[in-house]
C-alpha cells in the first residue's frame, strides 16, 4: 500500500513537472515563452514573487502611491529591460524600452485594451477609450472631424475666454501661496465642458455636484487598481465601494444625459445647420456634441453611444490636461531662467484676445517646456494591452489573454534616449535636438493607430493657459517636485496638492 501512494506521488510530480513547463501552476497562468525555445530569462528580466505563487500577492492592498514605488522598482531591478510578472488574471509583459514598445505600437491587431480599462467600464461604457476593432474604427472615424483645424480654431476662442476666467480667479486669491490643484482642474473641466458638451459648466444646475461625483469616480476606479482582487465585480460589489462608485457614476450620467437630450433638440429645430460635416466649417459656436448628433441624425450611432463618447471624453481630457498644466506651472516655479525664456518668447505676442492657433502654434520654447514636463510626468504613464489570441511579440511567444503593460513613465525617463534623465531640459525637443530621436522614445500620448485623439486640443489648451498667466504673473516656487509623492490613477497624481506663488508682472 505504501508503494502504491509513493509510485502515485511520483508520478504526480512528474505531471506537475510536466504541467509546470507550459504554466506557472501556482500561480494559475500560462507561460510566456521565446520563441528560439531558451529560457525567458536571456530575453526579459522574470520578477522573482514575495510568495511561491508567483506575483499573485505582491500588490495586494497597496495605496496609489506604494504601487507607483513599486513599479519603479521592479524598473531598476530589471535593469532597463523589460520583464515579466506572473499573475491570476495571466502572465504580464511589462515594456519599459522605446525598442520593445515599437512593435506593440506598430500592431494592428494589439489594438484591445487591457484588463485595467475594465475598470472604466460602468462609466464611458464602450466608448473610444476601450471599444476595440471594427466598433472602435467606426467610431474613431467619426470623431476625427471634432479635431480638424477649422473646429480647432472656435475651442480656441473658448480657451482663451477661460483662460481669463482664470486669471480673474487668480486675482482674488492669496498670491504667496495659491493651490494650482484646484483651480487648473476646475478651469479644464469647464474648457471640456464647453467644448465636448457646447454649455458653461457653471451656467448649469448640479455642476458642483458634477464635479465631485467625476472626482470621487477617478478616485475609486484608482484605488481599486491597486488591488487585483477588486478586479473582480462581485468581490467590488461585496468587500468594495460599490454603492459610492455607482452612485457617483448615476449623477454623471444624469447630468451629461439631460444636456444631451436638450442640445439634441436644439440641433433638430436647426437641422445641424451649424456645421458643414464635408469641410469641418463651423458657422457658429461648435462642440463635439454636434459631430455625435450628426452622425445620429444619419443613424450612424445611437443615444447610449452618444454617452458612451461624451462620458470618455469628459472623464479622459480634463484631468490629463490639468495635470499637465500642474506640472509646467511647478516646474516654471523651480526653474526661473526657464520661466524667463518662456516670457521673452511670448512678451512681444499681440492681444490675446485675437491670438490664434497659429500663434499658439508658433510659441517653439513654450512647447518645449510642455513636452519637457510630459516627458517626466507623463499624463498616462501606463497604458495596456491585451491578446486575444496567441501573439509573437519581439521574439516571444505571449499565450491568448496575456497582458502588455507598456510604461510610459519609464520609456520617456530611459537614458539612453534622454541623457540626465531626471534633470528638466526643455531644449530637448528643439528641432536640431530631435532628428535622430528613436520615434518611440517620446509618447506622453501614446503611438500608432490608439494614439490620442485629443493631442492637438490639449497643446492648445495648455499654452493658452500658460500665455495668460505668465503674462500676467510671475511664478514662484512654494515645493518642489522632488518632495513630492507621485501616485497612479487614471492620470499620473501627487498625494499632495499643488501650490506656486504669483507675483504681478510690472508692465
Amino acid at each position: 500500500m505504501l508503494l502504491f501512494f509513493v509510485v502515485l506521488l511520483i508520478i504526480l510530480i512528474l505531471l506537475l513537472r510536466k504541467v509546470n513547463e507550459n504554466y506557472f501552476v501556482l500561480a494559475l497562468c500560462k507561460r510566456i515563452k521565446c520563441v528560439d525555445g531558451k529560457p525567458l530569462e536571456e530575453k526579459v528580466c522574470v520578477i522573482p514573487g514575495k510568495t511561491i505563487f508567483g506575483n499573485n500577492f505582491d500588490v495586494l492592498n497597496l495605496t496609489p502611491g506604494k504601487l507607483f514605488e513599486l513599479t519603479r522598482g521592479w524598473a531598476k531591478f530589471s535593469r532597463e529591460r523589460s520583464y515579466v510578472l506572473h499573475t491570476l488574471i495571466g502572465s504580464i509583459y511589462s515594456i519599459i524600452n522605446a525598442e520593445d514598445a515599437e512593435q506593440v505600437f506598430l500592431s494592428q491587431t494589439l489594438t484591445t485594451k487591457g484588463i485595467t480599462y475594465d475598470l472604466l467600464q460602468p462609466f464611458v461604457g464602450e466608448g473610444l477609450l476601450r471599444s476595440s476593432e471594427e466598433k472602435w474604427h467606426l467610431r474613431r472615424k467619426m470623431l476625427t472631424p471634432t479635431f480638424h483645424f477649422n473646429i480647432l480654431q472656435t475651442f480656441n476662442e473658448i480657451f482663451k475666454e477661460e483662460s481669463l476666467k482664470l486669471l480673474e480667479k487668480l486675482k482674488h486669491l492669496q498670491h504667496d501661496s495659491v493651490n494650482i490643484s484646484d483651480v487648473i482642474e476646475e478651469f479644464a473641466l469647464n474648457n471640456i465642458c464647453e467644448t465636448a458638451l457646447g454649455v458653461k459648466l457653471n451656467d448649469i444646475d448640479g455642476a458642483s455636484e458634477y464635479r465631485t461625483a467625476l472626482h470621487n469616480v477617478g478616485t475609486i476606479i484608482a484605488k481599486r487598481a491597486c488591488n487585483p482582487l477588486m478586479f473582480y465585480r462581485i468581490i467590488f460589489y461585496l468587500f468594495g465601494p460599490y454603492s459610492e462608485n455607482k452612485h457617483s457614476i448615476e449623477i454623471t450620467h444624469n447630468f451629461s444625459g439631460k444636456i444631451i437630450s436638450k442640445r439634441r433638440e436644439e440641433f433638430l429645430k436647426d437641422k445641424g445647420c451649424n456645421i458643414d460635416k464635408e469641410n469641418s466649417y463651423v458657422k457658429t459656436r461648435y462642440a463635439m456634441l454636434d459631430t455625435l448628433l450628426h452622425q445620429e441624425a444619419q443613424g450612424l450611432i445611437d443615444h447610449q453611444g452618444i454617452c458612451e463618447e461624451v462620458d470618455t471624453f469628459m472623464f479622459g481630457a480634463y484631468e490629463t490636461t490639468s495635470k499637465c498644466l500642474e506640472f509646467v506651472l511647478l516646474n516654471l516655479a523651480e526653474y526661473p531662467d526657464i520661466q524667463e525664456k518662456c516670457y521673452q518668447e511670448i512678451e512681444n505676442l499681440t492681444t490675446f484676445e485675437i491670438l490664434t492657433v497659429f500663434d499658439f502654434n508658433n510659441l517653439e520654447y513654450l512647447g518645449c517646456v510642455i513636452k519637457e514636463t510630459l516627458r517626466m510626468y507623463p499624463s498616462a504613464p501606463l497604458i495596456t494591452r491585451r491578446c486575444t489570441k496567441e501573439t509573437v511579440l519581439n521574439g516571444l511567444i505571449l499565450p491568448t489573454n496575456t497582458q502588455i503593460n507598456i510604461y510610459i513613465s519609464d520609456i520617456m525617463r530611459d537614458s539612453k534616449h534622454f541623457p540626465e534623465p531626471s534633470v528638466f531640459k526643455p531644449e530637448r525637443f528643439l528641432a536640431e535636438n530631435t532628428r535622430n530621436m528613436h520615434p518611440f522614445a517620446f509618447v506622453p500620448f501614446s503611438a500608432g493607430s490608439r494614439n490620442c485623439i485629443g493631442q492637438k486640443f490639449a497643446m492648445l489648451e495648455i499654452k493658452a493657459a500658460l500665455v495668460a498667466i505668465l503674462k500676467t504673473y510671475r511664478v514662484l516656487p512654494v515645493m518642489q517636485a522632488k518632495d513630492l509623492t507621485l501616485e497612479y490613477g487614471i492620470t499620473l497624481k501627487t498625494k499632495q496638492k499643488l501650490f506656486v506663488k504669483l507675483e504681478p508682472r510690472v508692465i
